[in-house]
């Protein structure tokens, strides 16, 4: 994968913001500037999903107007023939592997909502926490840019991980006694699931989380020394060499999958080669 100046610069402020973020509203909209820059797109939304009302909500938003977002929760949400599908896949998905661009483009959705934003091109990623979708991001583009490619949509799973940990860990310290259950849910599903023993089961869990060794040493009243001893044989049995490996493969054994062959199976379909794709994950995130 090769990234210019510009979106290195780009990656390395995702990062950052991933790491230091202290509230998931504010994190959602920091990102909006160099998710762009990284992307070379021009139009950033994000929305977190409400469960309990069934709708969308706390949008964060770069370059589109706030008459057209208010117009999709009134209205097109309901002819909406992207968004929901795109969510389901619970991978980066282009707009393009749901419908292709000439049936899109005469759809009402597309033409009274999309145009007036000159979102043309588009891709969403959206990341979940025990079966419950904790945010998302909608990346769109003018035309005359192009649709994205292998290389950005590579670039795009490199910011997975970290922005689902994130979410998770602030949703965590926001909601103790939520976060607390769906602790418990993970490590049952990690001993059942795969060979971890209980305290490697928690280990991982706490990671998927977003928490730091100092974090998870302090849950599990042990010392750091005990922590990454719990946490090298977590990476040995579930063969990943980095904590966002780790995560990767905790959500892929939480969601009933295998992520290595997922990674796989997107990669083929938005050609990528899938061998390539875990070591440019190791370089920057690691």
């Amino acid at each position: 994968m090769h990234l210019s100046s510009v979106q290195t610069r780009a990656l390395g402020e995702v990062i950052r913001l991933l790491a230091e973020a202290t509230d998931a509203d504010a994190l959602r909209k920091e990102l909006g500037l160099p998710m762009l820059d990284l992307l070379q797109a021009d139009t950033y939304v994000s929305m977190t999903w409400d469960t309990a009302s069934q709708r969308f909500d706390r949008v964060q938003s770069l370059n589109m107007s706030l008459d057209n977002l208010r117009s999709w929760d009134e209205h097109y949400r309901f002819i909406d023939p992207l968004t929901f599908p795109m969510m389901e896949r619970r991978h980066p998905t282009l707009a393009t592997q749901i419908l292709n661009q000439r049936d899109l483009s005469r759809t009402e959705f597309f033409n009274d909502f999309l145009a007036r934003d000159r979102m043309h091109w588009g891709v969403n990623l959206y990341v979940f926490a025990n079966e419950e979708c904790t945010g998302d991001m909608r990346i769109w583009r003018r035309r005359e840019r192009g649709n994205f490619d292998a290389n950005e949509i590579d670039a795009l799973r490199l910011v997975e991980p970290a922005f689902a940990a994130a979410l998770s860990r602030l949703r965590w310290e926001s909601n103790p006694a939520s976060a607390q259950q769906m602790h418990e849910s993970v490590m049952e599903v990690l001993q059942r699931r795969s060979a971890l023993s209980q305290r490697e089961a928690q280990v991982s869990s706490l990671v998927l989380s977003g928490c730091p060794d100092k974090h998870i040493a302090k849950r599990m009243e042990v010392g750091l020394p005990t922590v990454r001893f719990h946490l090298a044989n977590a990476f040995r049995k579930l063969r990943v060499s980095n904590r966002t490996q780790l995560a990767t493969r905790v959500q892929a054994l939480v969601d009933g999958e295998d992520s290595y062959a997922g990674s796989t199976a997107v990669a083929q379909e938005i050609g990528v080669p899938a061998a390539s794709m875990a070591p440019e994950a190791r370089r920057v995130l690691s």
